[in-house]
């Protein structure tokens, strides 16, 4: 999708001020959108906004009340439905099939538009079939009644049928309802190939913005049933255009291996009362960043420490409004900061260690773990992934992981299997401390005192 004034080839679909009505009720307004060949366009939207609407006036399902939509310069409504199926192929939102045909004869009705009325398929259509079968997985279901497939399976026979009209244009609305996540990524890497290699322009309806950032170049975002937004990825898929479309809190980021957008979104922030306990979390590299929210939204308060600034979990916490000690960017943790993130850490109720990788530059974060155990603070240590994996050191990293389990740190799998422990943990630490200040209060104030730093002996 390219803005208005930049021409790089020839546009092939052109959306120009598209309004469409059901009856008296305006559904999609001044709708402009230019798509040229290898454009991937994701159209996301709160439910009710036009998206399946947009589809629908582009593929000739609703005509638009005012605006034209061109394909090649031709009005598509001006064209002959054959010709516009031998060009365009829409996977919709509703696949069920009145009639219980084999799949194979579903796949061929995407070849009608190719044929002579009353022709028979040619050797040639059934080669079409059965490739874009394999591509899709499901030449073995090619005798199997469509009524006897699963959902997922279904929804693979009506994208093999859309393929089967190769087509230059594909509309998929909400194309992987249900579809599995490793159907979904298989489906979408094929389609993704198709729009790179053989030039396809692709318009898919998403609810995932993930998906979306995952597999667009480009995206349009409507809003009351008009464009809010539209453009590139990274101009389109932003916190604030989430915030004021969805009302939804969202952190958008740039993924660092793949450089790809990712989008994390947050919950609406409960209202359960706080349980006045703070947890510390040593962590980074976005490893703690839906725990905080998670945390916050149990009742606990969240302190965290220490992270290089530009860091995922920091920008997190001063999204969330969360205490952090921090080092600049890509810098080694001083013993300035080392030492505020001891202080921090002594003032939590429970230290929580989560699968960050380790290098030279954090190592003292893991020193700081131990000192927690040292003063007596529960300390937990989630291990999705083995350390082995995400030790940097030679080896140190894992020697002070070890340390810390033979100190009596708890080792969980996972956030769901702390949440269940931490409680548990907390209460029991309530009642040691209750215990403790009981005993303090009944000792003479002079065999309480303990010499603070910089105190005279």
């Amino acid at each position: 999708m390219h803005h208005e004034g930049i021409v790089v080839s020839l546009v092939l679909l052109n959306v120009d001020g598209v309004e469409c009505r059901y009856g008296s009720v305006k559904v999609l307004e001044d709708v402009n959108l230019k798509v040229e060949g290898g454009d991937f366009v994701g159209i996301l939207g709160p439910n009710g906004s036009g998206k399946t609407t947009l589809l629908k006036s582009i593929s000739r399902i609703l005509k638009p009340h005012k605006g034209t939509i061109l394909l090649n310069e031709a009005d598509i409504y001006s064209l002959k439905s054959v010709d516009v199926a031998k060009q365009m192929a829409v996977v919709p939102q509703d696949t069920s099939i009145g009639f219980n045909f084999a799949a194979l004869d579903i796949v061929l009705m995407g070849r009608n538009p190719h044929m002579k009325r009353f022709q028979m398929e040619s050797e040639k259509d059934m080669a079409i079939a059965r490739k874009v079968m394999n591509l899709t997985n499901i030449w073995h279901l090619a005798e199997r009644p469509i009524n006897e497939l699963s959902g997922g399976e279904k929804q693979r026979v009506i994208i093999a049928r859309a393929l089967a009209q190769e087509p230059k244009i594909l509309l998929l609305d909400e194309p992987l309802t249900h579809l599995d996540i490793i159907n979904q990524l298989e489906i979408m890497d094929l389609v993704k190939d198709l729009c790179v290699k053989e030039n396809l322009i692709v318009l898919a309806v998403f609810h995932d913005f993930n998906l979306a950032a995952r597999y667009c170049n480009s995206a349009v975002m409507l809003k009351d049933n008009k464009v809010f937004s539209a453009g590139s990825l990274t101009d389109v898929l932003t916190s604030e255009n989430i915030k004021s479309v969805f009302h939804v809190d969202a952190i958008v980021k740039k993924h660092l291996v793949t450089n790809s957008i990712f989008v994390i979104p947050l919950s609406p922030q409960k209202s359960s009362p706080s349980r006045k306990c703070s947890i510390h979390l040593i962590c980074g590299a976005g490893t703690g960043t839906a725990l905080m929210k998670v945390l916050l939204d149990e009742g606990y308060s969240v302190t965290a420490g220490v992270l290089n600034v530009l860091d995922t979990d920091f920008e997190t916490a001063q999204f969330l409004k969360i205490p952090v000690t921090s080092e600049a960017p890509f810098s080694l943790i001083t013993e300035k900061t080392h030492k505020a993130n001891l202080a921090m850490i002594c003032e939590a109720s429970t230290v929580v260690l989560t699968s960050v990788p380790f290098g030279y530059g954090n190592l003292q974060n893991l020193e700081a773990a131990l000192a927690a155990l040292e003063r007596g603070i529960p300390t937990f240590v989630i291990e999705e992934v083995p350390i082995e994996r995400r030790d940097f050191t030679k080896g140190k990293a894992k020697a002070l992981l070890t340390e810390l389990k033979s100190k009596g740190a708890e080792f969980v799998k996972d956030q769901n299997e702390l949440l269940s422990m931490l409680n548990v943990s907390i209460e029991k630490f309530k009642t040691a401390k209750e215990e403790r200040d009981r005993i303090l209060d009944h000792l003479k104030p002079e065999e309480t005192k303990i010499k603070g730093v910089g105190e005279k002996s």
